[in-house]
C-alpha cells in the first residue's frame, strides 16, 4: 500500500513503460533516511515482475571503499536464487554470466585467482555489465535496482555513471536510491548525482515527509484496522516524527511505552530491548556484520546453539527488526536501526564481534582451513577480513588482508578500491611485524602496486604523487630502482601532458640504466624515451636512431612489449616524415604479433589500431575494413570497447564505412555514439557521428551539437572534430558567419603543422568563395576584396600544414584524404578569385576517388557547376547525374538539395517537374511562363540584373535579356519592378 506517493510511483512506472518500449532510463530516488524509498522501490519491483520484467536488486553497505561492485554482485547472486523467477530465466542468467567471466568472478563461488594480466579490468567489467543488461533486455525488459547509493563504493559510482550515459536503446530501467540527508558537502555521491541529473534520460524522484493526513492514513494501515488511531496519538507521532514514515512507525509501535526518550537512537533501541536476550544478541551480531547478514554466518558468530540461534532469528524476524533478503540472508528493516544498535555496543563488545567475523572470513581467505560455505560466503572475503580486522584492532591481519583485498579488487577490475586497500596496507607497514612476509612483497613492490592501481583507475595525478614520494625515500645508490621509478614517472607525466618534465625524467632514467648488457629495464626506459621524443619537435631527428637502439635492446633482452612499442613509434615517425611503405605494414604486423605474445593489452590495442589505420590513411579501404573489424572484435571479446583504443577503433571502423559509402553500416556503428553527453570524453565520441549527421542533414546534427558545444572549449580534439563539422553544417544551412566562427575556433586549437587543419581550412574557403562569387555578381568590389583576402590567409594555413612536418621541415607526407582536401582547398581558393577551371575540380574528384564516395559526389557538384559555367553542358550533365545518383543512394539530403538547385539553374536534369518543384502551372497569371522563364523571374524578384541572372543560370547576358523581355510581355507589365511584385504575390 502506497500512501502519499502517487506521483512518485507514476514517474517510476512511466520509466518502466519507456524501458519496455526500448528507451532506457535512469531514476534516482532520493529522500531522508526512513522516508520510504525502499518501500516505494519494493512496490515498483512487484509491479515490474507483474509486467514481465526481469528484476535485479542489489544493496550497498556501509563498508567504505573496500567493497567494489557490491550491489552488482548482490543483484546477480540474488537473482540466480530468486524464487519469483522461473528455472529457465535463472538458467538464462547463469548462461549469460558464464559467457562473461569478469562478472561471474564477482559471485561468492567465482574464481578467486587474480588475473594480473588484466590491465584494463575495469573497462572489461563495465563492458560486460552493459552487454549482460543488453542481452537480458533482448529477452524481456530489465529493472535494475541499486539501493543505498550513499554507501556506494567508488567502482559502483563509476558503474552508475557509465550505465546512465551509455544505456539508451536497451530495454533497461535503472533505479537508484540514496539518502539526501547523508549527502554532505564532501560526500562522494553528491557531485555524481548533480552530474547525472543533467542528463535527459535521468529522472529525479524526491520523497518528502508525510503531511498530517498521510501520517494518519499510514498509522491506520500499521494498526491493521479500519479505524483511525486517536487524533492526539496521530498528532504526537506526526510531530515527533516530522512526517518521516519510519520514525512514525517506530513511535507508533512503541506508543504504549510513555517513558521512551526523545532521542532517535533510544526510540529505535526501544523495540530491541523488548526482545529476549538471545534475540538481542543476534541483532547486535547482525549490526556488526553490516546492512546484510548471511544466515549461517550469524549463527556461527553468535555462538548460540543451532536451535537457540534459529529461535532467536525467528523472534527477530517476527518483530520485523530483520527481514529475509535473498535465499540465505537478512537485512535490517531500516539502516538507521542497524546504526543505532551498532552505536549502542560497548567498545569491547564491538571489538570482540568484529574479531569473530574476522575469524570467519579468515577461514574463507586462508587455504587449508575450514572455510565459510560458498553459499554463505561474502563475494569479497579478503575485503571483509580487512574491514573487520581493522575494526578489531588486529593490525597484522588487517594489513595482510588489505594486500589480498587489493589483489582481488584488481582482478575484478576495481582499481579504485585496489588503491584504497594498498594505501591502507602501506599506512600499516610500520605498525606490523615482518610486513614483507605478511604481504608477500616488499614495501617498494607494494608501492608499485598502489601506483599501478591508481594509474589504471585513471588517476594519473595520484600515481605521479606516489612516484614522487617513492623517489624521495628510495636508496639513491640503487640505480636500477631509481631508473625504474623515473621511467614510470616520465610515462605518467606524459599521460598528464606534462611533456617537459616527462622528458626530464625519461632522460634521467636513461642515464641511470647501463648500456651493457641489454636489460629489460633499459628496454622499457628506451621505449618511454622514444615516446617522449615523438612529442618533442626540436629533437624529432633523434627518433630514428633512438628507436633503432630501443629495438636492439628489446630484442636482446627479450622484451616483446617494448619491441612492439618501439616498432610502432618508429613506424609513426616514418609515416609522418617520409610516408608509409611496405616496411611500416610489416612493422605493424610484427607489433601485433609481439604484443599478443607479451599479453600486454594496451600495447596490443595500440598495435591493432595502427595496423588498421595505415591502409585507411593510404586509401586502401578494402584492406583497412577487415583489419578494423578484427580489432573491434578483439576489444569486444575482451570487454574493452570503452577503453581509449576501443573507442578509437570503433571510430576508425565508422570512418571506413562512412568513407566507403556504406552509410547504413556507419549508422549502425554511430548508434553507439550517444547524443546526450555530459563530459568531454563522451562529447568526443558523440562528435564522430557528426560526419554522418551533417552529411545526411535533418535535426539530428543540430540536436547533437546542442549537447556537444557547451563542452568543447575544454578539449582540443573535440573543438577540432565538432567545430569543423559544425562549420560544415552551418554552410549547408546557409549560415556563412556561423560557419566561419566555428572554422576560426577549430583552427585555433591545433598546431599549424597538423594536416587535419586542411579540411577545416577548406570549409572556410568554401564560405569565402561563396561570398566572393556573390560580391562579383553584385559588383561589390570591397566585399569581393575582403573575401579574397580572407581566402588568401586560409589557403596559406592549408599549404603550410600540407608541406611541414612536426619538426618544421618541408615535404611532410600526407595520406590520400589529406591530399584530396588540399586540392579542394586550392580549388575553392581559385573560385574565390574567379580563376577556377573544370580541371581544378576534376583533380579534386580524381584524388578523392580512392574510395571516398561522398566526397567524390561533392566534388562532382562543383565540377558540374564549373563545366556549365564554361559552356560544356553535356559533360556537366554527366557529372551532375553521377553526383545525384550517389547522393540519393547515401541519403545525403543537403548535397542532393544543392544538386537539384544546380540542375534546375543549369538545366542539367531531364525531370522538369522536379526542377519546378514537382507541381504544374496550369492556372494563375504565371501559367504562361516556361520553366526557364519562371527561374529567370525568381531571380528578377531578388533584384538581380541580367548579368547576374546569366551567371546564376549559366547562360549569356543576351539570352537573359531575351527571357526578361518575354516575361514582361507574357505578364502584361512594363517594368521589372512590376514583374517582381507579381512574382511575390504569387509566392514564386
Amino acid at each position: 500500500m502506497l500512501i502519499g506517493r502517487k506521483a512518485q510511483f507514476a514517474a517510476l512506472t512511466a520509466a518502466l513503460d519507456r524501458a519496455a518500449a526500448g528507451h532506457a532510463g535512469v531514476v534516482l530516488v532520493g529522500g531522508d533516511a526512513g522516508v520510504g524509498k525502499s518501500h516505494l522501490v519494493g512496490a515498483l519491483t512487484t509491479t515490474a515482475r507483474e509486467r514481465g520484467f526481469a528484476v535485479l536488486t542489489g544493496q550497498c553497505a556501509a563498508l567504505g571503499e573496500s567493497m567494489p561492485y557490491l550491489p552488482l554482485a548482490d543483484a546477480l547472486w540474488t537473482a540466480l536464487r530468486d524464487p519469483h523467477s522461473t528455472e529457465d530465466e535463472r538458467e538464462a542468467l547463469e548462461k549469460a554470466l558464464a559467457e562473461r567471466p569478469v562478472l561471474r568472478r564477482l559471485l561468492p563461488d567465482g574464481d578467486g585467482a587474480p588475473d594480473e594480466a588484466s590491465d584494463l579490468g575495469r573497462q572489461q567489467l563495465l563492458g560486460a555489465t552493459l552487454g549482460l543488461l543488453g542481452e537480458l533486455g533482448g529477452q524481456r525488459p530489465v529493472l535494475l535496482v541499486l539501493e543505498d547509493l550513499h554507501w556506494a563504493d567508488r567502482s559502483t559510482r563509476n558503474l552508475l555513471v557509465f550505465l546512465s550515459r551509455v544505456l539508451q536503446r536497451e530495454r533497461v530501467c535503472l533505479v537508484g536510491t540514496y539518502r539526501t540527508d547523508d549527502l554532505h558537502r564532501r560526500h562522494p555521491l553528491r557531485p555524481v548525482v548533480a552530474e547525472l541529473l543533467r542528463l535527459p534520460n535521468v529522472t529525479a524522484v524526491e520523497l518528502q515527509p508525510f503531511r498530517p493526513g498521510e501520517t494518519a492514513e499510514f498509522l491506520a494501515s500499521l494498526a491493521g484496522t479500519d479505524e483511525e488511531p486517536p487524533a492526539d496519538l496521530v498528532e504526537r507521532v506526526h510531530r515527533r516524527s516530522e512526517g518521516n514514515p519510519f520514525y512514525a512507525g517506530e513511535l507508533f509501535a512503541a506508543a504504549d511505552d510513555r517513558g521512551l526518550p526523545s532521542a532517535l537512537a533510544d526510540l529505535l533501541l526501544a523495540r530491541i530491548e523488548r526482545l529476549t536476550e538471545d534475540a538481542q544478541h543476534v541483532v547486535r551480531v547482525a549490526a556488526v556484520a553490516g546492512r546484510r547478514a548471511d544466515d549461517e554466518l550469524l549463527r556461527r558468530v553468535s555462538g548460540l546453539s543451532e536451535d537457540a540461534a534459529g529461535e532467536a532469528l525467528r523472534e527477530v524476524v517476527s518483530h520485523q527488526i530483520l527481514v529475509p533478503s535473498g535465499a540465505a540472508g537478512y537485512t535490517f528493516r531500516h539502516a538507521l536501526l542497524r546504526e543505532a544498535v551498532y552505536a549502542d555496543l560497548l567498545p569491547g563488545e564491538r571489538t570482540r564481534l568484529h574479531r569473530a567475523f574476522a575469524a570467519e572470513f579468515g577461514r574463507a581467505v586462508e587455504p587449508g582451513e575450514e572455510a565459510v560455505p560458498a553459499t554463505n560466503r561474502h563475494p569479497r572475503a579478503a575485503a571483509e577480513l580487512a574491514y573487520h580486522s581493522m575494526a578489531a584492532h588486529d593490525l597484522p591481519t588487517a594489513f595482510a588482508a588489505s594486500v589480498r583485498a587489493g589483489l582481488d579488487a584488481e582482478r575484478m577490475g576495481a582499481p579504485d578500491e585496489a588503491y584504497e586497500h594498498y594505501d591502507q596496507a602501506l599506512s600499516l607497514w610500520d605498525s606490523v611485524p615482518e610486513p614483507d612476509g605478511s604481504a608477500g612483497m616488499n614495501r617498494v613492490e607494494l608501492e608499485w602496486a598502489a601506483v599501478r592501481s591508481s594509474a589504471r583507475a585513471g588517476d594519473v595525478r595520484r600515481a605521479v604523487q606516489r612516484l614522487r614520494r617513492l623517489l624521495a625515500v628510495i636508496d639513491p645508490d640503487d640505480k636500477a630502482l631509481g631508473a625504474e621509478v623515473r621511467e614510470r614517472l616520465a610515462y605518467y607525466l606524459h599521460e598528464a601532458d606534462q611533456l617537459d618534465e616527462s622528458r626530464k625524467w625519461a632522460q634521467e632514467a636513461l642515464d641511470l640504466t647501463p648500456v651493457d648488457p641489454p636489460t629489460p629495464a633499459r628496454a622499457r626506459v628506451l621505449a618511454t624515451y622514444v615516446r617522449s621524443l615523438l612529442a618533442t619537435p626540436e629533437r624529432y631527428d633523434e627518433v630514428p636512431a633512438m628507436a633503432a637502439e630501443a629495438l636492439r635492446v628489446a630484442r636482446e633482452a627479450d622484451v616483446p612489449s617494448a619491441e612492439a612499442a618501439a616498432l610502432i613509434s618508429l613506424g609513426q615517425y616514418t609515416e609522418a616524415t617520409l610516408g608509409p611503405g611496405p616496411e611500416e605494414t610489416r612493422a605493424y604486423s610484427d607489433a601485433v604479433r609481439l604484443a599478443r605474445t607479451s599479453g600486454n593489452l594496451q600495447v596490443m590495442l595500440r598495435a591493432l589500431y595502427v595496423q588498421a589505420h595505415l591502409p585507411y590513411e593510404t586509401g586502401d579501404l578494402a584492406r583497412a575494413r577487415p583489419l578494423a573489424d578484427e580489432a573491434v572484435r578483439f576489444t569486444l571479446d575482451n570487454g574493452l570497447a570503452w577503453s581509449t583504443y576501443g573507442i578509437n577503433l570503433r571510430f576508425l571502423q565508422f570512418l571506413i564505412a562512412y568513407t566507403d559509402g556504406d552509410w547504413d553500416r556507419a549508422s549502425e556503428i554511430a548508434d553507439g555514439f550517444g547524443i546526450r553527453v555530459a563530459r568531454d570524453v563522451e562529447a568526443v565520441v558523440s562528435s564522430y557521428a557528426l560526419f554522418l549527421d551533417v552529411g545526411r542533414g535533418g535535426p539530428r546534427a543540430e540536436h547533437r551539437l546542442q549537447w556537444i558545444e557547451p563542452l568543447w572549449d575544454g578539449d582540443q580534439w573535440l573543438t577540432y572534430i565538432a567545430g569543423g563539422l559544425a562549420a560544415e553544417h552551418r554552410m549547408w544551412e546557409g549560415d556563412e558567419p556561423g560557419a566561419l566562427k566555428y572554422v576560426t575556433a577549430a583552427l585555433g586549437t591545433s598546431s599549424p603543422t597538423d594536416t587535419g587543419l586542411i579540411r577545416i581550412a577548406a570549409v572556410g574557403l568554401w564560405a569565402h568563395a561563396d561570398r566572393a562569387v556573390r560580391a562579383r555578381r553584385t559588383k561589390d568590389a570591397a566585399a569581393e576584396a575582403a573575401a579574397r583576402a580572407a581566402a588568401d590567409e586560409l589557403v596559406k594555413t592549408a599549404r603550410f600544414a600540407a608541406t611541414h612536418s612536426l619538426d618544421g621541415r618541408h615535404d611532410a607526407w600526407m595520406g590520400a584524404e589529406g591530399r584530396a582536401w588540399l586540392a579542394r582547398a586550392e580549388a575553392e581558393w581559385r573560385r574565390a578569385h574567379g580563376t577556377d577551371e573544370p580541371e581544378h575540380w576534376r583533380t579534386v574528384r580524381d584524388i578523392f576517388d580512392y574510395g571516398f564516395v561522398y566526397e567524390v559526389a561533392r566534388s562532382r557538384w562543383r565540377l558540374a557547376e564549373s563545366l556549365a559555367e564554361h559552356g560544356d553542358r553535356d559533360a556537366a550533365a554527366d557529372e551532375w547525374r553521377a553526383a545525384v545518383t550517389a547522393a540519393e543512394r547515401l541519403g545525403a539530403c543537403p548535397l542532393l538539395r544543392v544538386l537539384r538547385d544546380l540542375g534546375s539553374r543549369a538545366r542539367l536534369s531531364d525531370d522538369r517537374s522536379r526542377q519546378d518543384g514537382g507541381g504544374g502551372h496550369d492556372r494563375g497569371p504565371l501559367s504562361g511562363l516556361t520553366s526557364r522563364e519562371r527561374e529567370v523571374l525568381k531571380l528578377v524578384a531578388t533584384g538581380m540584373g541580367n548579368k547576374e541572372i546569366a551567371a546564376t543560370l549559366f547562360i549569356s547576358p543576351k539570352t537573359a535579356s531575351v527571357h526578361v523581355s518575354n516575361i514582361l510581355a507574357k505578364l502584361n507589365v512594363t517594368s521589372r519592378t512590376q514583374a517582381a511584385a507579381l512574382a511575390h504575390r504569387e509566392n514564386l
